[in-house]
């Protein structure tokens, strides 16, 4: 459940450390109960991106 809310608000399951440690009090779930709303932490658009393309970047091919 972690590594996918990663995946899919933050852009990679690379993320998923940083998803935990934003959410301490909830580390020890795994499937969430109704109700609780997590923290989304702030990730750099380099790091959001790590595996795209040059052309889907949006800077310029090398």
């Amino acid at each position: 459940m972690w590594d996918s809310i990663a995946y899919t608000q933050l852009g990679s399951t690379n993320h998923t450390d940083k998803l935990i440690r934003a959410n301490l009090p909830y580390r020890e779930y795994y499937i969430f109960p109704a109700g609780i709303a997590l923290a989304l932490p702030e990730v750099p658009e380099a790091e959001a991106e790590p595996s795209l393309p040059p052309w889907k970047r949006g800077g310029k091919a090398t």
